[in-house]
């Protein structure tokens, strides 16, 4: 065999399981047919590369086997990741809800990659078109633009279909299919929600508008920011549902979940009655949301004119919400692929083909979907170590 790994793309699982197995020993390719590596990475976290979370668990995943991942997460910690950057002298700090951050450029990340790899003698390849993989005697053969490699093991570390602009493709699921793996439904994830006719209406006239929110879909919950958006709602509450939203459903918003805005409100109509409703709203809510919803629900006059059944339904809106998304933006903006490889063929301990010894699948590739907030990179860290260390 020319290399005992080859390894197909170059993001965060990839080069993560390059580097451990080249410093295994192990003679290892990395092909990826983008012009720049990394750059997933690279643009992360508002550059910054939100590059773990110190909360994670297999609880912060979506998949169809629950326990999947727990394995490969147990033996690769956040404060293992955490122990590299701190080897490279990479300063980083944490903000909200566990999560970890570069004090610089996510680019250090992409360096440290590859300055990982380079200690193990891993030859790194971009721009580089796979054409053809077939399974021969002794591990397989991979036709490229640079003509014919032939490996022990084959990892496939393709990422799924978000942000084609830098890359992304369905080619990790087709490798899948071409050895008879099944493939779960993928749609996008962590992705801003579109919408149509009232809704939308109002939602363009608030674009730009930020407010915290309780988000609910199917029992799901999450008290994060809502951005009002020209297409929908985004913002990081809005992307964590996403992964759980399906077309037709409906999605509840808590708005202020921090306030009972039915004592509120009672307390302002005896204190303040002569106040316009929308005035009193802005007193807990922006201004041009406060206004918008006033105008939503015909609202005129004071707040000690709202009868019983009208200041419920003003309570029902703030703290019920119900809205019906039309789709998402698509792959073009979802941070992640939902679905994937479907996990029931892959060994947990080692990402390997249980019915094809040699063939690996890590990272996104795989029916394992991370919240918000830098789960996803910490799967990509720990799937990607498993594999390096079995190949």
């Amino acid at each position: 065999m020319e290399f005992d790994v080859i390894v197909i793309g170059s993001g965060a699982a990839g080069m993560m399981c390059a580097a451990v197995a080249g410093q295994n020993g192990k003679r290892v390719l990395v092909l990826d047919h983008a012009k720049k590596i990394g750059e997933k990475i690279r643009i992360s976290g508002g550059g910054r590369c939100n590059f773990t979370n110190l909360a994670t668990s297999s609880r912060n995943f979506l998949s169809q086997n629950t326990h999947f991942a727990k394995s490969a997460l147990a033996r690769y910690a956040p404060q293992d990741f955490i122990g590299l950057i701190e080897r490279h002298n990479i300063a980083w700090h944490e903000k909200a809800k566990g999560q970890l951050f570069c004090d610089g450029s996510a680019q250090q990340i992409v360096e440290m990659l590859f300055a990982e790899m380079a200690t193990g003698g891993v030859d790194v390849r971009a721009n580089m078109v796979v054409s053809d993989i077939q399974k021969i005697p002794d591990g397989f053969s991979v036709m490229t633009s640079d003509g014919l490699k032939t490996c022990k093991n084959l990892v496939v570390a393709c990422g799924g279909k978000s942000i084609p602009k830098i890359g992304a493709s369905s080619f990790g699921f087709e490798i899948a299919r071409q050895f008879g793996l099944n493939i779960i439904e993928t749609a996008p994830a962590l992705v801003p929600l579109t919408f149509s006719s009232d809704d939308l209406e109002m939602f363009k006239s608030l674009a730009g508008v930020a407010v915290p929110v309780r988000v609910s879909c199917k029992g799901i919950s999450f008290d994060e920011d809502m951005l009002f958006t020209h297409r929908g709602l985004s913002g990081p509450a809005i992307l964590q549902i996403s992964s759980f939203w399906h077309p037709g459903e409906v999605v509840s918003l808590n708005i202020r979940p921090d306030l009972d805005f039915g004592t509120i409100l009672q307390q302002e109509k005896q204190s303040s009655g002569r106040k316009a409703i929308q005035t009193v709203l802005a007193n807990y809510l922006p201004k041009r949301l406060a206004q918008s919803i006033a105008e939503k629900l015909a609202f005129q006059g004071n707040i000690a004119d709202l009868g019983g059944d009208r200041m419920q339904e003003l309570i029902e809106m703030l703290e019920n919400w119900q809205v019906k998304p039309t789709g998402s933006e698509g792959y073009r903006t979802a941070e992640v692929t939902r679905g994937g490889v479907d996990t029931a063929a892959i060994n947990a301990k080692t990402m390997e083909v249980k019915s094809m010894p040699g063939l690996y699948f890590i990272g996104e590739v795989l029916d394992v979907t991370g919240w918000l907030g830098g789960y996803n990179f910490q799967w990509a860290w720990a799937s990607g170590q498993a594999a390096g260390q079995a190949v």
